[in-house]
């Protein structure tokens, strides 16, 4: 036995298991640093006209308390009139999210494309295809994006935001006709991902060293810098509801299996804005209700008109025996490759979810998930790599709604 071929699904797994927990720790990190900052940015109040804080280039200041300490943040218009000798720079957080993020990416989807991306269904494609559609959506994001920003309509932030929302739209649609849904919509997310965190390597710490430089050299630095770093960090903040979404979006496969998947992320991303901008707003002290109530009332309708509908039984008559063995035969042929003590399915160490269909009892105890994942979301088989049909689906779903008997039962 070749035993690091038998190994290597499990070593996949740990992997797995590892990078997605930095992935989260770090991500936690970096949004909780961007939804601090803009906070305080929008807390803050201007000094007294004439006070020592005013007269030192303080734009803004506040008092607080957190864990028995008090706490008294400053922010200057361009810079302090002496740079510290210790000044810490947020970027590690992004570099971080970001890396561990690519790497969860390459270990989960593209040393397993022909499972996690390829839906023939969708698009016929080889695992170079998969991958290089990803690859190159990433930077095509990227390249899209800075090209707006540094346009004239960068400087009309309403504009800006609607272009670069109908852009990421357009980007689903693309992807979603290409890939798998659930690859499409991770793919998505690390597009918004990369933007976010090019603009902290490309625009806000380059700019913000520039001005570190300028003082150091004794020189009064360029305000223009700031002023395009705070931009993009204003942008990456809006990102932050829609990219959370994606990044936990492979467990909802009612959105990502949607004929109309792409509609169904544009509707959530609008909502995560909508939802951003209200907390945006209520730390300046405007309390818009409507914001909020947009973002929820969206998600009420799209949960209603994506709702599963009930599959139209067949064959009322079928022997209970004869209907059950239909079933077993189907998942058997189409299931246990991946449900299963050992599966056989490359790329698979353990049955995902812990979901073994191997014998009746299991199938038995296991109705109402099977009835769930394969008939009313479609989201099993994964990508559908073993081609369940629809009238297979409607067997099932007959089974079921007869109520999934054995035929020992």
């Amino acid at each position: 036995m070749d035993v690091f071929g038998y190994l290597a699904p499990y070593g996949l797994e740990w992997m797995n298991l590892l990078v997605r927990w930095l992935h989260i720790i770090t991500g936690i990190a970096w949004i909780g640093a961007s939804f601090y900052f803009i906070w305080l940015d929008n807390t803050i109040k201007p000094p007294a006209p004439g006070s020592d804080l005013a007269n030192k280039g303080v734009a803004g200041e506040l008092w607080a308390v957190h864990g028995g300490g008090f706490y008294n943040p400053q922010k200057y218009l361009v810079a302090p009139a002496t740079l510290p000798k210790e000044l810490h720079w947020f970027k590690w957080e992004a570099y971080s999210t970001w890396l561990s993020g690519f790497a969860l990416l390459f270990v989960v989807y593209y040393l397993n494309a022909q499972a996690m991306m390829v839906d023939r269904s969708v698009a016929d494609l080889s695992s170079w295809q998969a991958v290089g559609i990803g690859l190159g959506s990433l930077v095509v994001g990227w390249l899209v994006y800075d090209l707006l920003c540094k346009s004239p309509l960068g400087k009309r932030d309403l504009a800006f935001g609607v272009v670069i929302f109908a852009f990421l739209v357009a980007s689903s649609w693309v992807l979603t006709h290409l890939l798998s849904g659930r690859a499409a919509y991770l793919h998505i997310g690390a597009m918004i991902g990369t933007i976010m965190v090019a603009n902290v390597a490309h625009v806000i710490i380059p700019g913000q060293r520039k001005m570190v430089n300028a003082m150091m050299a004794g020189q009064q630095p360029d305000p223009r810098y700031g002023i395009k770093a705070k931009q993009r960090s204003v942008h990456n903040n809006y990102f932050t509801l829609p990219v959370l979404f994606l990044m936990i979006s492979n467990h909802y496969a009612m959105t990502y299996r949607h004929e109309h998947a792409w509609a169904v992320l544009a509707v959530i991303m609008a909502a995560g804005v909508l939802i951003r901008h209200f907390f945006n707003l209520r730390h300046k002290g405007r309390i818009e209700w409507k914001y909020p109530a947009a973002g929820v009332a969206l998600l009420a309708v799209l949960a209603v008109l994506i709702a599963p509908k009930a599959p139209v039984a067949q064959a009322s008559g079928a022997d209970t025996m004869a209907q059950f063995t239909q079933v077993k035969h189907i998942v058997d042929q189409r299931c246990v490759s991946c449900h299963a003590a050992k599966p056989t399915q490359p790329g698979f160490a353990t049955a995902p979810a812990g979901v073994m269909l191997e014998s009746p009892e299991l199938i038995s105890q296991n109705a109402a998930r099977i009835y769930q994942q394969t008939v009313q979301l479609k989201a099993m088989p994964l990508a559908n790599l073993t081609n369940m049909t629809d009238a297979e689906r409607a067997q099932i779903g007959a089974w079921f709604e007869a109520g999934a008997r054995t035929g020992s039962q």
